[in-house]
């Protein structure tokens, strides 16, 4: 395709598109534009930076303004997407696209107040753009209804079931009407997002961009094999040294970006942290700030980064190097857009060198190394024939011998508790129902605190 004339676009949404700086569309816009405007489901997979959002917004736009329904608007269009920021940028993107149309959109999700919302939603919407979680929340308090859905679209499925959103997804399948339009993009296809599409996608058409595509020729990659210890310094300097105006740093963890983001300061440079603890208004701030050129560097997860599509990022920076191969694809996929082109740097520590290797196997040749700093250590470079995956560590943790085990497993809460009942001991205390309370209590505290972590974890 040579042009989005030749896609079958109306001459409102072509308006927009050219005031959008677009002229040529990319392979997945090229590949799914069409057969959406046709009426058929389609299966994507695509990473983020490949233009997707257009490549289901504009024929989902098109398809709204073909009918006006008579009365108060309902929500003819659904979009499902897994994070606050992305949902936020795809919402954005409607509003550029619609912009000579006559439609109604609006973005939900948790973090902030439902109020604006309801206000919206009350008004009449044709488009809704939502989180799963304030989705049915909303749903069970009567405010949305999704009976007359035209078209669903699921984006960023393979995030969703890492998320922990399968159930969630499922409850709002069932409460779609059985006639309607289909879309499912994802990043990668694995036997469970390839079971969820084959249970509501029909005769889908696939379209697939491959990582190869994704990790195209103007983004220039660097590997630089450091001690963990030293990551920080380089990180420094290369910011310095090469006046980085706005770069993107990916860790692993969100305590790790809260951790860097202080040690940058500390060096001299404007940093801001955006993941899964920071409240909605924190992350939509240090977003803002950096699309606004006032924050040089923004520390990110790779959750939380989901949502990020920043016009001018130079620099990525693989602080850590993920231990999925294809969040690598994603992370670099933040530079070298619009043409332009960018630099990615990886930090390899010795715990990481088989992360690197699994990178490798994925996008299909070895990344250029530098060795030419004076924190290069040759004990991190992977080794011959070293399989891709975590590295085991030498240490690992001593168990505990018979004795303290013997120790640890006496039932001394029993004892304290008979000794200091005010009641007169029964048989039926005796028996272990009163030493085993305390300890089912406890071992129920420290489920829900597991559960409470996993559920913090699963919403980055």
């Amino acid at each position: 395709m040579d042009d989005f004339e030749t896609l079958g676009l109306s001459d409102e949404l072509l308006r927009a598109v050219k005031s959008e700086g677009y002229t040529t569309p990319t392979p997945v816009q090229a590949l799914c534009i069409p057969p959406l405007l046709d009426g058929k489901d389609v299966l994507g997979v695509a990473q983020t930076g490949t233009g997707k959002t257009a490549a289901f917004a504009l024929p989902v736009l098109q398809v709204m303004s073909r009918s006006r329904p008579q009365g108060k608007r309902y929500i003819r269009a659904l979009v499902l997407s897994p994070t606050r920021e992305l949902a936020a940028q795809i919402d954005e993107r409607f509003s550029a696209y619609s912009t000579h149309l006559d439609l109604r959109h609006k973005v939900i999700f948790g973090g902030v107040k439902q109020n604006p919302q309801v206000r919206a939603l009350e008004k009449g919407l044709d488009i809704l753009v939502a989180t799963p979680g304030r989705l049915l929340d909303l749903i069970g308090q009567g405010y949305i209804d999704l009976g007359r859905v035209d078209f669903f679209v699921l984006d960023e499925a393979d995030q969703m079931l890492d998320m922990g959103f399968i159930r969630d997804i499922r409850k709002v399948l069932k409460l779609l009407p059985k006639r309607r339009q289909n879309l499912l993009f994802s990043a990668t296809m694995p036997k469970s997002i390839a079971e969820l599409a084959e249970s509501f996608l029909r005769n889908a058409i696939m379209v697939d961009v491959s990582p190869e595509e994704v990790t195209v020729e103007r983004i220039e990659q660097k590997i630089m094999f450091v001690r963990k210890a030293d990551k920080r310094r380089i990180l420094v300097k290369i910011i310095k040294g090469e006046k980085v105006e706005k770069g993107i740093v990916f860790t692993r963890t969100k305590h790790g970006a809260n951790r860097l983001v202080k040690q940058l300061d500390q060096s001299g440079v404007n940093a801001a942290a955006i993941h899964g603890n920071k409240s909605q208004g924190a992350r939509t701030k240090a977003l803002a700030s950096f699309k606004a050129g006032h924050t040089r560097i923004l520390v990110a997860t790779d959750i939380a980064s989901r949502g990020i599509d920043v016009d001018g990022i130079t620099h990525v920076f693989n602080y850590d190097l993920p231990n999925e191969p294809e969040s690598y694809v994603h992370r670099i996929g933040r530079t070298a857009r619009a043409g332009k082109s960018g630099i990615a740097y990886g930090f390899c520590d010795e715990s990481e060198s088989g992360y690197l290797v699994g990178i490798q196997n994925l996008i299909g040749f070895e990344i250029d190394v530098d060795d030419e700093h004076e924190w290069h250590f040759h004990g991190a470079v992977p080794k011959p024939g070293q399989k891709p995956g975590k590295i085991k560590t030498n240490n690992p943790k001593k168990k505990p011998n018979r004795n303290q085990q013997n120790r640890s497993t006496k039932p001394k809460s029993k004892r304290r508790n008979n000794h200091n009942s005010r009641q007169p001991s029964s048989g039926r205390s005796r028996s272990g129902s009163g030493g085993g309370r305390p300890g089912n209590g406890e071992g129920r505290s420290r489920n829900n605190r597991g559960r409470s972590r996993n559920q913090r974890n699963n919403r980055d």
